[in-house]
């Protein structure tokens, strides 16, 4: 299925890694998906203390949280990820790894280093919102 979202750039903003926006055509349903986390099945924080490895559980959580709302990454709209840090160096590892694996497909994002986030250990956190064709049936 082909993808609603259609990324917007502009040649008067500088370049970025990223779309600067992103639209869906009227009739979209939209999918707004809760932060993603670096939470293993047992409820457990990936990997403490390891920026990469937590970016990456949350992308595969966001992956099996989009497949049960009837998407994929290629369905995002935007993304806000949020790193508990004040390293641009460790905002930098996360954001790496979040935006290899959203590929050519590189949503307006925001990247925020915060204070603390909602679980033991956890240092990376996804928010996505998505679009796909068709109605809310």
């Amino acid at each position: 299925m082909t993808s609603a979202v259609r990324l917007i750039r502009s040649d008067s903003l500088a370049d970025a890694p990223y779309a600067y926006a992103a639209t869906a055509p009227a009739g979209s349903r939209l999918i707004f998906l809760a932060g993603a986390c670096p939470l293993e099945d047992d409820g457990t924080t990936t990997a403490p203390g390891d920026y990469a490895a937590q970016a990456a559980r949350c992308v595969e959580t966001l992956q099996t949280a989009l497949t049960a709302a009837g998407a994929s990454l290629t369905d995002i709209i935007s993304t806000r990820v949020l790193v508990a840090s004040s390293r641009q160096e460790d905002l930098a590892t996360s954001w790496d790894v979040i935006h290899a694996a959203f590929g050519s497909h590189d949503v307006p994002s925001t990247l925020l280093g915060v204070t603390v986030l909602g679980y033991d250990d956890q240092l990376v956190e996804i928010e996505a919102i998505g679009a796909v064709p068709g109605d809310a049936s």
